[in-house]
């Protein structure tokens, strides 16, 4: 009889299932407190409906599904679980779990069931484990685990400031590689326009891939967990009570959380959004028109400096006015990057002048030597 070609990714799949379980039953057993082995028992009671599911699956194309035992690196960290507590070996289950946690995105027979979010969650779920507080629960606590407060601005401004910088390097580095040639100061001028508009259109068009993208997979994963909180209810509650044990709440607590959150629709798909995908429903990447036009705009600006010069100067002057402006631009944007360093501005904008005027300096001489060579 041909053997099914899926056969072996079922197995495998569920070798890896049977080896979560294996371990959290082990890590609960050792475990240094009631809430916390209750936690790993949950774990393993989803890793074994994972497993079931993919007995079936072995079954239906007719392949013995004896359950196996697990494999040599599981136990492994079982027994220095029973050595030295779950929480040395906590680490490395996280570790096995992060790099496994994409693996059902794209499987036909999974990827859209619970499998891919539930396994997901549990990276989560271990990470906040990892990083529990001791002995209790404390407020900056929760707020650090939550993790996303006060990101927006500051990171405009510094993609803002690296997206002058590439404007003005590049289109520098440009200008000086054709002055180097000895170019006429207009086809300096327009290789340096060309230079600008085509550096500028392609920033442009890769943050509009960049946010659209951005948002179509937000939409997408949202879609995935509105149809999985309509047709497992129960399942979804059930994670997010563990979401809350693993956050320090006792088990009623949890319970009554997850509860109250399940008993609106609204508030349950925005809840569960945040914290099994760590989307917040109500924001988004932002238009893509208008990161595009800000993008194009930004990389104008720093790219505009070089270039100025060669509109109202000739010759020797206009390459030595575009090296100057070239390096002020340079110094202010070096200065401007310690706004999230901390460091000296001084320091930061001449470090970034000589890195700059370096760039521009190794173009000016490939122009040099190439307009040499081809111009005889």
């Amino acid at each position: 009889m041909r053997r099914n070609p899926d056969a072996a990714r079922y197995r495998a799949n569920l070798q890896g299932e049977i080896d979560s379980a294996a371990l959290y039953r082990a890590m609960a057993d050792s475990a240094g407190d009631a809430a916390q082995a209750e936690l790993y028992r949950r774990l393993a009671a989803v890793e074994d409906a994972h497993a079931a599911f993919w007995q079936r699956r072995l079954k239906a194309v007719g392949v013995d599904t004896k359950r196996e035992r697990p494999g040599w690196r599981t136990r492994v960290l079982i027994g220095l679980a029973r050595r030295f507590g779950a929480d040395f070996v906590l680490p490395a289950a996280r570790s096995i779990e992060a790099m496994d946690q994409t693996g059902y995105d794209h499987q036909p027979e999974s990827e859209h069931t619970v499998l891919p979010a539930q396994e997901r969650s549990h990276v989560r779920l271990l990470g906040q484990l990892a990083r529990r507080p001791r002995p209790g629960w404390t407020g900056p606590t929760y707020a650090r685990l939550e993790g996303r407060h006060g990101a927006g601005g500051g990171n405009a401004l510094r993609a803002a400031v690296l997206g002058a910088n590439d404007g003005l390097v590049s289109t520098l580095s440009l200008v000086m590689g054709v002055a180097g040639a000895q170019a006429e100061s207009h086809t300096i001028l327009l290789t340096g326009l060309a230079g600008l508009l085509a550096g500028a259109c392609s920033m442009a068009m890769g943050e509009w891939i960049s946010v659209k993208s951005a948002n179509e997979l937000y939409e997408r994963q949202i879609a995935a967990e509105a149809e999985e909180l309509r047709e497992v209810p129960n399942e979804e509650r059930a994670e997010l009570e563990l979401i809350y044990r693993s956050k320090g709440f006792t088990g009623d607590e949890a319970r009554t959380i997850a509860e109250r959150v399940m008993a609106d629709p609204d508030t349950a798909l925005s809840t569960l959004a945040r914290e099994e995908l760590g989307i917040d429903p109500e924001e988004r990447s932002g238009s893509p028109w208008a990161a595009a036009t800000a993008s194009f705009a930004i990389f104008v600006v720093g790219a505009t400096l070089p270039v100025l010069p060669f509109v109202w100067l000739t010759g020797e002057r206009a390459v030595q006015a575009s090296a100057a402006a070239g390096g002020a631009g340079l110094f202010l944007i070096g200065a401007a990057i310690t706004l999230f360093t901390g460091r000296n501005a001084a320091w930061s904008g001449l470090r970034q002048l000589l890195i700059g005027l370096a760039a521009a300096g190794v173009t000016w001489g490939a122009g040099r030597l190439f307009g040499v060579a081809l111009g005889g």
